[in-house]
């Protein structure tokens, strides 16, 4: 029984959108990250945290100590000569200072190693998310874009999540524990101490809002500038360059981003900085004003009490000034954030089922009812009510003239995209309803513009099937009449091919992509115009691979050069998006229509 049958609100053929484009709003929205979506990053972290929570609390506290003992080596130890009680207070203080080191030698190792857990979390699901992406995200983006995100993005939030949350914990608690010790010691002088509280915090949002635009603006430049660097240096954008004599325009171009990161760079690290200093001056400026009040007011403390508020006046500005840094170091961070999460927000357009279908003993019988596919942007649909019927182990060529369509509607069995309407079935599932792994293993793909990793000819041939012996990898390349160039190399398949394979013809390229599907022995392989670009006798070595590859397996062939599709079971001409013949070579060239025009 079809699967597809009886499923609510799924009649065949009906309008099923595949893909949805991200609008305006929810990049915006993208846009506005909430603290709260950030700690939830530490969520899974919550056992280490309270332990360095714990351990920054017990060394503010354990740190408190050192003033108070300081005030009595002044007021007491020191006037009457008490050499033991001196001792003690010396070593107290001594002490304080060994476990509040150690203490801090334990908090650094725990939350930098929770720190680097939520980035390579981070690294992880934005990479994971966007392997998840379909074709046309990666068609609209610019490579040198994702990678940005990835590695600058991801990069300069490091410091925010690896010291952010023990920075203002530990500052926090020192705070609090500082302005504990000061009261006791002098409520009017601690009143004093903190009249600079309120401008300092104003002006440190005002510098925060400052380098969160600027952060924005220097994110947007190194994606510019690895754009440039992705194209003028891949060995593609090297002989476009040379042949084009385009050298000194990219390089102008580069230096023009580089220059403008550095203008960039110093507006940031200046941003607020007059503000900061001012402030910074006024924190220096309450001592003066301690000791004129002290002196004004003779007899009101002992040396000892002025002595240690004074310490404690200046272990309360440290955290203070520490805080409102962290507070500007986060919002001027958010702008990574932002950027990051926008990509871990944009919707799956090709995912898995959510109820998916098992296909056992897949035989190969391919359907395409009444598919309809239109590009987004675009008013004309690129496939219109295509329906086609391929038996299990025939072999289907589609012709037409270049954006016909041909590779639009061949796309679709492998899902690298989906259609708006209609639907695809293998042995009458649909393909949408398949897991994609599955449906990998099901359809084999070799298109024209063959891609090999730089690693070695065996890792680019297993990159099909990891658990593949060196036997089976040998068998494939065989049957893909590449074995014998293969073993020819001086590393034989140790042989580093070089970036995208550039080390091999188009034709050797050609036979190690046949030989890679091979190892995945798909039931239905879709070759997408794979021999349009090479030569005639090096088409023919490819060929006699690809009759090799294509026995026992349903076939869809997409060609330029009819001679390569004369022995199809069934070709369908493709015109505008629509089957407008469709028939064998001899009764397709007899009826004198499309086909024959383009056989003549």
């Amino acid at each position: 029984m079809d699967p597809q049958q009886n499923r609510p609100g799924r009649p065949d053929g009906a309008e099923r959108p595949g893909r949805r484009t991200v609008t305006a709003a929810e990049k915006e929205q993208a846009r506005e990250v909430s603290l709260r979506r950030i700690g939830r990053l530490f969520t899974p972290h919550r056992g280490p945290l309270a332990v360095v929570t714990l351990i920054i609390v017990a060394s503010s506290v354990v740190a408190m100590a050192s003033p108070f003992l300081l005030k009595a080596v002044i007021d007491t130890a020191l006037p009457e000569r008490d050499l033991t009680l001196l001792v003690r207070l010396t070593l107290g203080m001594v002490g304080v200072a060994a476990v509040t080191a150690g203490l801090g030698v334990v908090q650094t190792w725990i939350s930098t190693r929770v720190g680097q857990e939520v980035m390579h979390g981070l690294r992880t699901t934005v990479f994971a998310h966007l392997q998840r992406q379909s074709l046309a995200f990666f068609t609209r983006t610019r490579t040198g874009e994702v990678q940005s995100r990835i590695t600058n993005d991801i990069g300069g939030m490091q410091s925010v999540v690896t010291s952010t949350a023990t920075s203002i914990a530990s500052n926090l608690t020192t705070v609090v524990a500082t302005l504990v010790a000061m009261l006791a010691l002098s409520w009017q002088l601690t009143l004093i101490s903190l009249v600079v509280l309120p401008p300092s915090i104003w002006l440190s949002r005002r510098v925060a809002h400052m380098r969160r635009s600027i952060t924005a603006r220097q994110q947007r430049e190194l994606a510019d500038l690895n754009v440039t660097v992705e194209e003028g240096l891949s060995i593609s954008g090297i002989q476009l360059s040379k042949t084009l004599g385009a050298g000194p325009a990219v390089v102008d171009r580069f230096t023009s981003g580089s220059e403008r990161l550095v203008d960039l760079e110093l507006r940031s690290q200046l941003a607020g900085r007059w503000r900061m200093a001012a402030t910074t001056v006024i924190f220096a400026a309450i001592p003066a004003v301690i000791y004129l009040s002290a002196g004004a007011f003779p007899g009101a403390m002992t040396i000892g009490t002025l002595v240690a508020f004074t310490a404690l006046q200046g272990n309360l500005f440290r955290p203070i000034t520490g805080l409102l840094g962290v507070g500007v170091s986060l919002v001027s961070s958010l702008a990574l954030f932002a950027r990051i999460f926008e990509y871990l927000d944009l919707p799956v357009e090709v995912d898995d089922p959510v109820a998916p279908v098992s296909l056992d003993g897949v035989r190969g019988h391919v359907r395409f009812e009444d598919v309809t596919f239109s590009y987004p942007g675009s008013d004309a649909a690129a496939v219109a009510g295509v329906s086609l019927d391929v038996p299990a182990g025939t072999n289907l060529a589609l012709v037409g003239e270049t954006g016909s369509g041909k590779s639009t509607l061949a796309s679709m069995v492998s899902r690298l995209q989906d259609p708006d309407a209609g639907r695809i079935t293998i042995d009458g599932v649909d393909v949408r309803d398949l897991r994609l792994a599955d449906l990998a293993g099901i359809v084999g793909v070799v298109s024209q513009e063959t891609y090999l990793l730089h690693t070695t000819v065996r890792e680019n041939l297993r990159y099909a099937k990891p658990s593949a012996t060196d036997a089976e990898i040998e068998a494939a390349a065989r049957a893909a009449q590449v074995h014998e160039l293969i073993a020819s190399l001086p590393d034989g398949y140790d042989t580093v091919v070089g970036s995208r394979g550039y080390r091999f013809s188009g034709g050797e390229k050609q036979r190690i992509a046949i030989a890679r599907t091979l190892l995945r022995d798909p039931k239905v392989l879709v070759l997408d115009e794979a021999t349009s670009a090479l030569d005639t006798e090096t088409e023919r070595a490819v060929q006699r691979a690809f009759t090799e590859l294509a026995k026992g397996r349903t076939t869809i062939t997409i060609a330029h050069r009819l001679s390569t599709v004369r022995d199809a079971d069934q070709i369908a001409v493709i015109d505008h998006g629509r089957v407008i013949e469709r028939g064998t070579h001899e009764s397709l060239v007899a009826g004198a229509g499309r086909y024959a025009a383009l056989a003549a």
